[in-house]
């Protein structure tokens, strides 16, 4: 929870900037981009999607590799370059760590 609060308070410091958050389950990965100000997600993929290639297992760090580069192609034609990364509480490490690096490897800055 702490870890969680701390994260929350660096993303809201930067209200300018589109907020990137992730959720995870053991079977699945789900990515939003939120704009706060107007309260409305503006993209939403999960690993469940139909632009999502089909893969055995869907949970696993080849899956958040897959989202993420999915993610960044659809902000960049979006019109978004730049966002702030919640993490949603988790480690940055494994499939969080994933998702992100192939995030940015797609052009997203944050």
């Amino acid at each position: 929870m702490r870890r969680r609060f701390i994260i929350k308070n660096k993303v809201r410091r930067n209200k300018a900037a589109l907020r990137l958050c992730i959720s995870r389950s053991l079977r699945n990965l789900y990515a939003q981009i939120i704009d706060d100000s107007k309260q409305r997600t503006v993209i939403g993929v999960s690993t469940l999607s139909k632009e999502f290639p089909p893969m055995k297992n869907r949970g696993n760090r080849a899956a958040a590799e897959a989202l993420g580069a999915i993610v960044a192609q659809k902000a960049i034609a979006a019109g978004i370059k730049k966002v702030v990364f919640d993490r949603n509480g988790y480690l940055y490490h494994g499939k969080v760590k994933a998702f992100a690096d192939a995030a940015r490897k797609g052009g997203l800055e944050f």
